[in-house]
C-alpha cells in the first residue's frame, strides 16, 4: 500500500514539473509546485536542480526553490546563457554527484568530506543547512546534472530517501534536458540573428583597423570576451601581423609581428581548425613564446578561429578571457560567423577600388536573407503540422505523437496504408526538427530496381558496375545535415537491409565499389504500408533492422476510419483543384457527400484527390454529384471470412480483402491496363505491381 502511495506521489510530482514547463520559464519559480508535491516523499527546506555542461567540467543551476536567505544562484541560472553563470565542477562538493555518486549527508557541519567548502557552500552552512541528499540526473545515456534536497534538520535523510530521490531524478531528467535544449536553441538562433547586424558596423569604413573597435563593441553582447583581436598571415606565410585589437588597457597588447611558430596551436589554425583552450595554464606549452605570453597576462580561456579567404586561411580572429572554461561549441559557431564578417572588412580594405561591386553584392546578400526568411515562412505554411487537414481523434493523436518526436534525432517509423499521408508527416517531422535548415530527401524503395538499390542509397565509385562511368554520391550523402525519408522500406532487398542496419548501428557506410568509410549525418524516417512484424515472422524482413527502425512509430489511420475528415478533405481538394482546372467555384451535393462517406477508399487520400479531380473534369459546373464521382452512395458490403461471417472493417483481413477487391475492380474497369488502373487507385504502377503479386492476381 505504501509503495502504491509513493508511486502516486511521484506521478503527481511529475505532473507538477509538466505544468511548470508549459509556463514562461523562471528558474526561481519552476520548482515551487514540484517542491510542494515532493514534500511527502522527500522532506526538504531547499531543492536545487543543477545542469552539467557537455564538457563535464562546468555546470549551471537549472532551478532552485528556497527561502530568500537560502537562495544562492541568482546569477548562475542555466537559461541565462551567460558565461558568468558557469561554475567549475572541481570547486564544488556536488562534483561527487556529477561523477555518478549518490551522496548522503547526515550533518554538513561534522562530515569530513565537506571540511573544505567554497564561500557559497559555506553560506549554506552558516544559514543553517545541516543534512542533504544529492543524486545524478541521467538522460540519453549520460549524466546531465544533479538533483539535491537539503534540510535545516540534521540526520533527516537515510538510504531509503536516497533511493526515492534517485527515482524522482530518473523521472524528471528527460524533461530537464529537453527544456535546456529548447532554450539553448532559442538563444542560439537569437545570437545568429544578431550576427546580421555586424555587417552594418563594418560597412561604415573601408579601413578594417579603424572600424575594429566598433565591431568589438557590437560583438560583445553576442560573444563575451576580455580581449579580441585579428591577425593576418604575412605574404611570406611565416609570420602573424596584428590587424587590430580591442580590450582593456591593463591587458598587454599583441606584438605587431610574431613568428607563426611562437604558438603551439598555430598549425592547427592554419589547417582550418577552430581552436578552443579551456584552461591555458594546463593546456598551453610555456616553451612556446606565444603560449607563455598568453598565460603571463592572465589569460585562462582562448578561442582562435581561422579567417578564410576563399579556400585559403589568411589569418585568425582570437578571443581571450581571464576565466577558465569560458567558451563552448555555440561560441565557436558565433566566432566563425564573426570571422566571416572580419574577412569581409579586410576584403573591403584590400579591394577598395571595387567598392561599388562589393556594395551591390552586400545588397544581394540582404535580399537573399530576406528571401530566405520568406522561404522559411512558406515552408512552415506548406509543411507544418498545422497544415495537415483532419479532425479525427486517431489522426490528431498520431500528429501529436509526431510533434513530440520531431525535435529529436530519433528514428521514426510511419505506418499506414498507401495514400494516408506518410510523406506529408515525414516532411512535417523534418520541418519541426533542428535539421530543418538541411535537405529533405525522399526515396520510394519499391520504385528502385533491386540491382540499383544499394547504389542509390549509398552511392558508387567509378567502375563499380557496368554503366558506373563516374563517382556518384548516394542519398545518405546528399541528405547530410538533413533528413532521409525511405518510403516502402519493407520492399528493400536483404542485402540492402543488412547495409542499412550497419548505417543505423555505426552511423557510417561505404559507397558501392569503394573502401572509404563515410559518416551518415542524417536523421532517418521510414514508412511502410505493410505489417513489418508479420514480415519479420515470415522471414521477409530482418528482425534486428525492424527493431532499429521501430524506435518510435506513428500510425496514420486509413481515410475510411476518419469519419467527417473525408468531406473536409474533399472540400479542400474541390477548392484547390477547381481553380487549377478552370471550373469556378464547385461544391458537393448531399448525395455526393453520402457517397463519399460510404466509399471504403482503399487508395485513401490519394484516391480521394484523384476522384475529386476526375469529378471536376466530368462536371459541367455547379455541384458535384455521386454520378460525377462514379459512386452510388451505398456502403459496400463487408467482406466475409471463410466461415461466411462478415469481417470487421478494422481487421487486417478485411482491409486486405477491400484492397484486393479495389484492385480487381480497377483492373476490370481499365480492361487490364495497369498504368490506368494505378492512376485510378491513386498509387504508382510499381506499387500496383507489388500488390498484384501479393494477392496472386497476376495473369
Amino acid at each position: 500500500m505504501d509503495v502504491q502511495l509513493a508511486d502516486a506521489d511521484l506521478l503527481v510530482s511529475l505532473t507538477a514539473i509538466g505544468r511548470a514547463m508549459e509556463e514562461e520559464f523562471d528558474p526561481r519559480r519552476f520548482l515551487e509546485e514540484f517542491s510542494a508535491k515532493l514534500q511527502g516523499l522527500i522532506p526538504h527546506d531547499r531543492l536545487v536542480i543543477d545542469h552539467l555542461d557537455e564538457n563535464g567540467r562546468t555546470f549551471t543551476v537549472f532551478a532552485e526553490h528556497a527561502p530568500p536567505g537560502l537562495r544562492l544562484h541568482e546569477e548562475h541560472y542555466t537559461t541565462a546563457f551567460d558565461p558568468h553563470a558557469r561554475y567549475v565542477v572541481a570547486d564544488w562538493a556536488i562534483r561527487r554527484v556529477f561523477a555518478g555518486e549518490e551522496v548522503l549527508v547526515h550533518d554538513l557541519a561534522t562530515d569530513p568530506r565537506f571540511a573544505a567548502l567554497n564561500p557559497d557552500e559555506r553560506r549554506l552552512l552558516e544559514a543553517g543547512i545541516r543534512s542533504g541528499v544529492g543524486v545524478p540526473l541521467r538522460s540519453g545515456g549520460r549524466i546531465i546534472g544533479a538533483l539535491a534536497a537539503t534540510s535545516l534538520t540534521p540526520h533527516l535523510y537515510n538510504q531509503t530517501l536516497v533511493a526515492t530521490t534517485q527515482q524522482v531524478a530518473d523521472l524528471i531528467a528527460p524533461f530537464i534536458q529537453s527544456t535546456v535544449l529548447l532554450h539553448r536553441e532559442r538563444q542560439r538562433r537569437s545570437r545568429l540573428r544578431a550576427l546580421g547586424t555586424l555587417t552594418q558596423v563594418l560597412a561604415t569604413s573601408l579601413n578594417a583597423r579603424n572600424v575594429f573597435g566598433d565591431l568589438a563593441t557590437a560583438v560583445k553582447p553576442i560573444l563575451d570576451f576580455d580581449v579580441m583581436g585579428a591577425l593576418l598571415i604575412s605574404t611570406s606565410g611565416r609570420e602573424l601581423e596584428l590587424l587590430a585589437r580591442a580590450g582593456p588597457p591593463d591587458i598587454q597588447g599583441h606584438p605587431e609581428r610574431v613568428p607563426l611558430e611562437d604558438y603551439s596551436f598555430s598549425q592547427r589554425v592554419v589547417a582550418g581548425e577552430a581552436v578552443v583552450i579551456q584552461d591555458a595554464a594546463v593546456e598551453l606549452d610555456p616553451s612556446f613564446p606565444g603560449d607563455r605570453r598568453i598565460t603571463d597576462v592572465g589569460g585562462r580561456s582562448c578561442m582562435i578561429v581561422p579567417l578564410r579567404f576563399g579556400e585559403q586561411v589568411g589569418g585568425a580572429v582570437y578571443f581571450g578571457k581571464r576565466r577558465p572554461f569560458w567558451f563552448d561549441a555555440v561560441d565557436v559557431e558565433m566566432a566563425i560567423g564573426i570571422a566571416a564578417q572580419v574577412v569581409l572588412a579586410v576584403q573591403y580594405q584590400r579591394l577598395a577600388q571595387e567598392q561599388q561591386r562589393l556594395a551591390l553584392a552586400e545588397g544581394r546578400t540582404r535580399q537573399l536573407e530576406q528571401r530566405l526568411t520568406t522561404l522559411r515562412q512558406e515552408l512552415d505554411d506548406r509543411y507544418g503540422f498545422h497544415r495537415i487537414l483532419g479532425r479525427a481523434p486517431a489522426l490528431r493523436e498520431a500528429l501529436t505523437r509526431a510533434a513530440k518526436v520531431a525535435p529529436t534525432e530519433t528514428t521514426v517509423l510511419l505506418t499506414g496504408e498507401s495514400g494516408t499521408g506518410k510523406e506529408l508527416v515525414a516532411r512535417a517531422l523534418h520541418h519541426a526538427s533542428p535539421r530543418t535548415e538541411g535537405p529533405f530527401l525522399a526515396i520510394n524503395c519499391a520504385a528502385l530496381p533491386e540491382t540499383l538499390v544499394e547504389a542509390e542509397l549509398f552511392g558508387h565509385e567509378k567502375g563499380a558496375f557496368t554503366g558506373a562511368d563516374r563517382q556518384k554520391p548516394g542519398r545518405f550523402e546528399q541528405a547530410a545535415g538533413g533528413t532521409l525519408f525511405l518510403d516502402e522500406v519493407a520492399e528493400l532487398p536483404p542485402t540492402a537491409q543488412a547495409k542499412l542496419l550497419r548505417v543505423l548501428q555505426e552511423r557510417e557506410f561505404q559507397r558501392v565499389g569503394g573502401t572509404a568509410t563515410l559518416r551518415a549525418d542524417v536523421r532517418l524516417i521510414t514508412a511502410t504500408n505493410r505489417d513489418l512484424a508479420r514480415a519479420v515472422a515470415e522471414g521477409k524482413f530482418r528482425e534486428d533492422l525492424f527493431y532499429r527502425l521501430n524506435v518510435f512509430s506513428v500510425h496514420l489511420p486509413p481515410l475510411r476510419e476518419r469519419g467527417d475528415d473525408i468531406l473536409l478533405l474533399a472540400e479542400h481538394f474541390v477548392r484547390e483543384l477547381a481553380s487549377k482546372l478552370g471550373k469556378g467555384n464547385g461544391g458537393l451535393s448531399r448525395e455526393a457527400r453520402d457517397a463519399l462517406i460510404a466509399h471504403p477508399w482503399p487508395g485513401n487520400i490519394r484516391e480521394l484527390a484523384n476522384a475529386v479531380e476526375r469529378a471536376l473534369i466530368l462536371a459541367e459546373g455547379g455541384l458535384l454529384t455521386a454520378a460525377h464521382f462514379g459512386l452510388d452512395g451505398a456502403r459496400e458490403h463487408r467482406p466475409k471470412a471463410a466461415s461466411g461471417q462478415a469481417l470487421e472493417p478494422s481487421t487486417p483481413e478485411a482491409l486486405a480483402e477491400l484492397e484486393r477487391r479495389a484492385i480487381l475492380a480497377a483492373l476490370g474497369h481499365t480492361k487490364g491496363n495497369k498504368t490506368q488502373a494505378a492512376a485510378l487507385l491513386g498509387i504508382t504502377r510499381t506499387q500496383l505491381h507489388t500488390r498484384v503479386k501479393r494477392f496472386g492476381l497476376a495473369s
